[in-house]
């Protein structure tokens, strides 16, 4: 049995395809941009590792050489990063005091409603302490009065 020519061909066309791939890949695993700060307090970026003991960043592939802008384009990145880094993190503060103001408002709510049920009770009789540190029975108008003044802190902080 001979050889069939086009099998051949084919074959060569796939193994010069499978070169290709691996010479591109080979050629673009190698290209990545590390960022760190000197020991001056700059940033910098290089195409490669810093050398010592140096904290560092792969923050992408190089630049393309014929892009003039390139580290410009970079430093507007990293500003964008940070101001988005700010910007959660003053979210996360707010969401923080808003929970915490829903907190409180629960609280204040739950002891002026404690507070009206225990003035809307008459079988009970409540004290309050005078000047002279005495125990003082409320009248029905203090009470009235008091009772007015929970129901208004609930109308407030009380949701429906």
């Amino acid at each position: 049995m001979g050889t069939n020519p086009g099998k051949t061909r084919g074959r060569a066309v796939l193994r010069a395809a499978a070169l290709l791939a691996c010479a591109l890949a080979a050629g673009t695993a190698g290209a990545a941009l590390y960022k760190w700060t000197d020991a001056n307090g700059r940033v910098v970026y290089s195409d490669q590792a810093p050398t010592g003991n140096v904290r560092f960043e792969i923050v992408g592939g190089a630049p393309p050489p014929d892009n003039p802008n390139a580290v410009r384009e970079m430093a507007n990145k990293d500003a964008e990063l940070k101001k988005l880094q700010r910007e959660r993190a003053d979210a996360a503060t707010k969401a923080e005091k808003s929970r915490g103001d829903a907190q409180r408002r629960a609280d204040i709510c739950s002891q002026a409603r404690a507070a009206v049920r225990m003035y809307q009770n008459e079988n009970e009789a409540l004290h309050r302490i005078n000047e002279k540190g005495e125990r003082v029975v409320l009248d029905d108008a203090e009470r009235r009065h008091r009772l007015g003044e929970q129901q208004k802190l609930v109308g407030e902080y009380c949701p429906g």
